[in-house]
């Protein structure tokens, strides 16, 4: 069963991927039509915050990360933002796949357009923000640390299962937002309260050892340690953790793309 989803779902992929390219091409420059500076935006933006971070926390706070002290004070602003990275893209999807069937009634009501294709847009256009985001990081680490590891090659292998877990949660969030409408809310309640129970602001070493085991039920815990691991220390990924990471993934991406193929049947006529 699982295997024959897994193949239903790469066929979904590979037969679609000139219209999920396009679709992903349009959602990307609608978003800066009409401004000033037009697609420099999503250069500009996360620029501009990276020098927010260093700035407030760093030079105003003065924050170290947990018992850090021979470290550059700009490091905080370096671990912070690479959590917001790995947050912002989980986030941006979870929020935008609640409504994503309401914003997208014309593809809806078309019989033979392949709405599973639109999570992947969502998805896509988020993950291009985010690969700036670490682009820009890299760039940042190398000038303040003037250390740039080869572990960088690690990034997609350590963050593909993150990848799948949010495919799997937009399918199964933009299905049942058609029918249920308050999930729209419950995803930006979901999205505060990751923040804040995610490793983003602080280390898991800071809390105390009976309450860690329960960070890591986060799903966001795992990528956003590792990317730091493997960005910011040169440290490479536990050979048995991203196993696990994998094996837990691929059910989820499987599960919310069969959940959306069972419960598409009554879009429509719901909209």
């Amino acid at each position: 069963m699982l295997v024959s989803n897994v193949r239903l779902l790469a066929h979904s992929l590979l037969k679609n991927k000139n219209l999920i390219y396009q679709l992903c091409k349009r959602d990307i420059l609608s978003r800066y039509r009409g401004t000033a500076i037009g697609l420099a935006w999503s250069v500009f933006i996360p620029i501009l915050m990276l020098a927010l971070y260093t700035f407030v926390f760093s030079f105003v706070f003065k924050a170290r990360w947990g018992d850090a002290t021979d470290l550059p004070k700009e490091i905080y602003a370096l671990v912070l933002y690479t959590g917001m990275i790995v947050h912002a893209l989980f986030t941006e999807c979870l929020s935008r796949s609640a409504t994503l069937m309401h914003s997208n009634i014309s593809y809806v009501k078309k019989v033979v357009f392949p709405l599973d294709t639109l999570s992947w847009v969502v998805f896509l256009s988020s993950l291009f923000q985010a690969f700036i985001g670490i682009f820009l990081l890299l760039l940042a680490n190398l000038f303040i640390t003037g250390n740039l590891f080869l572990t960088i090659l690690f990034i997609p292998i350590v963050l593909i299962p993150l990848f799948l877990i949010i495919m799997g949660i937009s399918w199964f969030i933009s299905s049942v937002g058609v029918y249920f409408r308050d999930v729209s809310h419950l995803t930006g309640v979901c999205s505060t309260v990751l923040m804040f129970a995610s490793p983003i602001f602080y280390p898991v070493t800071m809390l105390p050892e009976n309450i860690r085991p329960f960070i890591y039920l986060n799903p966001l815990t795992y990528f956003i340690e590792e990317t730091r691991n493997i960005i910011l220390w040169g440290e490479f990924p536990a050979p048995e953790n991203l196993i696990v990471s994998y094996i837990i993934a691929v059910p989820i991406a499987v599960f919310g793309f069969s959940f959306f193929q069972r419960t598409r049947r009554g879009f429509a006529d719901v909209l």
